[in-house]
C-alpha cells in the first residue's frame, strides 16, 4: 500500500511539473522553465522503473496520479503567473 502512494504521488508530481513547465514555456519564464525541466527528469529516474515493471494496477494508480497532476500543475502555474 505505502509503494503504491508513493507511486501516485510521484505521478502527481511529476506531471504537475509537466503542465507547469508548458505555462512557463507559453509565458517565457526561463528560470522557472529550467527549475521545472530539471525536476521532471529527476522525478523520471525514480518512476520509470516502477511502471515498466508494474502491474495493471501499478499503472492505474500512476495514471490516476497524473492526470490529478495535470490539473494541479495547470492551477499552479496560472496562480505564479
Amino acid at each position: 500500500m505505502k509503494t503504491r502512494i508513493y507511486l501516485f504521488l510521484t505521478a502527481l508530481i511529476q506531471v504537475m511539473l509537466v503542465s507547469m513547465n508548458v505555462i512557463f514555456i507559453t509565458y517565457h519564464h526561463v528560470l522557472a522553465m529550467v527549475l521545472t525541466g530539471f525536476s521532471i527528469s529527476i522525478i523520471w529516474t525514480f518512476n520509470v522503473k516502477k511502471i515498466a515493471f508494474g502491474s495493471l494496477t501499478d499503472r492505474i494508480i500512476y495514471a490516476t496520479g497524473a492526470s490529478i497532476g495535470t490539473l494541479t500543475g495547470y492551477y499552479l502555474s496560472n496562480y505564479f503567473i
